[in-house]
């Protein structure tokens, strides 16, 4: 995990956003990854995005998964995913992820809309805590990796967890080929 300075999640609320922190804290502990293997750590703000992180904090691409926020309409409803894919790939917005969504065009969401309707910072956004309803679709390539590092719903803090974690997430769905070789 590079250079990264870890704690436990549960020990360091304050370095997440309140709905991840909230899911930290109702952590069931019959849940298949144990509350205290999600770590977090402090990061510099200005240093979160994926490519400039993994430089500063020697953390390679293969470790790092993305978060982002699809939205596609279908009957004048807007139905929004997450979805969660290695830095080393990018996320198959219209083809998987259109068809898993059942739209017939999909697209990141907006900024504005998925940090409002999140609760996270843009760039930080994180699979864990986002709205019950949203599908949290997991590219098969992160639940194979044994510890992945992702954005803690705030810039100033990255959270690593075993990969496998990703896919136990309520909503998750793991599917193969949801990203493509970037």
């Amino acid at each position: 995990m590079g250079t990264l300075k870890t704690e436990p999640a549960r020990a360091r609320l304050d370095l997440l956003a309140p709905p991840v922190a909230a899911v930290v804290q109702a952590w069931p502990g019959e849940a298949p990854v144990d509350v205290d293997d999600v770590l977090v750590a402090p990061i510099d703000a200005e240093l979160a995005d994926t490519a400039a992180f993994c430089e500063a904090y020697q953390v390679g691409l293969e470790e790092s998964a993305n978060c982002v926020v699809v939205a596609g309409k279908r009957g004048g409803e807007t139905r929004y995913a997450a979805c969660v894919v290695l830095a080393t790939t990018r996320a198959d917005v219209n083809g998987v992820v259109r068809k898993l969504l059942d739209v017939r065009k999909a697209s990141f969401a907006p900024m504005a809309e998925a940090v409002e309707l999140s609760g996270m910072e843009y760039g930080g956004i994180t699979p864990i805590g986002l709205p019950a309803d949203w599908p949290i679709l997991v590219d098969s390539r992160v639940i194979a990796t044994p510890h992945v590092i992702i954005g803690s719903g705030a810039r100033h803090s990255k959270i690593a967890l075993p990969g496998p974690a990703l896919g136990a997430l309520p909503g998750a769905r793991v599917v193969e080929d949801l990203a493509k070789p970037a």
